[in-house]
């Protein structure tokens, strides 16, 4: 198999957007567009990866030297056009002899529809274009094929005859040729065109001339999501989202109202875990066979092992690691806790920076003080301990195994394995106290009218 490259084009301005935010840092189920791209060229077997950016978006470059490394970026300037962009990663690329195929940084391209451009390399093509069909083409550029399949030629929609605008196999932009042919005939791409602009497209005709061998693959029209507005970014995560829930489902897992659940692009959940309504998966969660996840809860960088019940209302954050057949009940919030086997925590509960051990009870309105404001101290919870109702943990501190805290407690020092520790002040009960309280209130206000 040749080595593989991808170069992938970044350096649109996005003016349509108008956010601040440059184009592809916008997200898709929590994932940056730009990262998806890449994404897409590592699964697609892709070995080196240079973006092409523009100067104008030093966030862009720092996003991707991130990832990438040092090297990865090559810079277009002035823009002018597809063509012109491919030939500005020539010199980041130099040495190198394979295949490379061109994406784009705005989209959501799946690996699996990169593949087949490969696959036609492999099978003798010198230039390999990926298209897809649909009724609606729009302003894309159309594929003129011919016979056996083989690709004669690309019309920009702007340049295109009536009668080439009718036609529905439109071209997606992304093509894969060996890296010597392609900055060839990259050099010989003019600009007479509409928009007097170097098109990458136009090294079809040139491949065609020189008596090569150009083909087309073709796939789903989903795949090519590439938004260049708000709205198009919203019809991009939508389309995300059915996917998505889609192949959790046919994998085994039960969403109850799929439209409402909302996940990320590295959501994991295992078949046999049941996803009632209105569940929001932010980045970084995996959830294991028999867990439940109830209603209008929202889980990020969270563990959830199985038959846990999360929920409803429950919110994990980054760190929480909750165990098996542990329950987390509603408004209840954890941070960066482990919770053990079995424990639960089923009401109005803070749980933030520590460890609940197996078996253990969290009493509703339980706090994990964790924060003096200026660090974060751990509170860890022993086996089968009870923590009553209302008590507060003044962080960093440990209750024993087996022990209990009484209700509306503070506990502010260690608590021994089996003890009972209260920290709580005396009740004092003052006879016929509220019914004078009453009488001389009613006649402050008798007087003041």
């Amino acid at each position: 198999m040749s080595e593989r490259a991808a170069v992938i084009l970044a350096a649109g301005q996005g003016t349509r957007m108008k956010s601040p935010l440059p184009k592809v840092l916008h997200k898709v189920g929590g994932r940056a567009l730009i990262d998806h791209a890449i994404d897409a060229a590592e699964g697609a077997g892709c070995t080196r990866i240079v973006v092409v950016i523009n100067n104008a978006s030093p966030a862009v470059a720092a996003h991707v030297t991130a990832r990438l490394g040092a090297g990865t970026t090559a810079v277009q300037d002035p823009p002018l056009g597809t063509g012109h962009a491919v030939l500005a990663a020539k010199d980041a690329l130099a040495e190198f002899k394979g295949d490379i195929v061109v994406t784009y940084a705005d989209g959501v391209l799946p690996a699996s529809a990169v593949a087949p451009l490969f696959e036609l390399r492999a099978g003798g093509a010198d230039v390999a274009v990926l298209g897809f069909e649909t009724r609606t083409p729009g302003g894309f550029g159309r594929l003129l094929l011919g016979e056996g399949g083989a690709l004669e030629k690309i019309v920009e929609a702007k340049d295109a005859s009536p009668a080439e605008l009718a036609i529905t196999a439109c071209n997606s932009g992304i093509l894969a040729a060996p890296a010597p042919l392609l900055f060839d005939l990259l050099a010989r791409v003019g600009c007479d065109n509409a928009k007097g602009e170097y098109y990458l497209t136009d090294i079809v005709g040139l491949a065609r001339a020189a008596g090569l061998t150009v083909r087309a693959a073709f796939a789903p029209a989903d795949a090519f999501q590439a938004p260049n507005s708000q709205a198009e970014l919203a019809e991009a995560e939508a389309v995300f989202q059915r996917r998505r829930r889609t192949e959790l489902m046919e994998s085994g897992v039960t969403l109850v109202a799929p439209e409402t659940v909302f996940l990320s692009w590295d959501t994991e959940i295992a078949p046999g875990v049941l996803v009632e309504p209105n569940v929001v998966f932010a980045p970084g969660v995996s959830i294991e066979t028999g867990a439940i996840i109830r209603a209008f809860s929202h889980l990020e960088g969270a563990i959830v092992h199985g038959g846990a019940i999360i929920g409803p209302y429950a919110r994990l954050r980054p760190g929480a690691d909750i165990g098996e057949d542990a329950h987390i009940g509603n408004f209840v919030e954890v941070k960066k806790v482990k919770v053990g086997k079995g424990a639960k925590a089923n009401h109005l509960t803070y749980l933030g920076d520590g460890s609940v051990g197996a078996g253990a009870n969290i009493g509703a309105g339980t706090i994990f003080c964790n924060y003096d404001g200026f660090d974060k101290y751990e509170t860890h919870i022993g086996e089968g301990a009870f923590i009553g109702s209302d008590t507060a943990l003044v962080a960093p501190v440990t209750v024993g195994a087996g022990a209990y805290t009484g209700t509306g407690s503070v506990i502010t020092k260690d608590v021994a394995p089996d003890a009972l520790a209260l920290a709580r002040g005396h009740q004092v009960e003052k006879p016929g106290w509220a019914a004078d309280f009453r009488a001389r209130k009613l006649a402050e206000k008798a007087a003041r009218k």
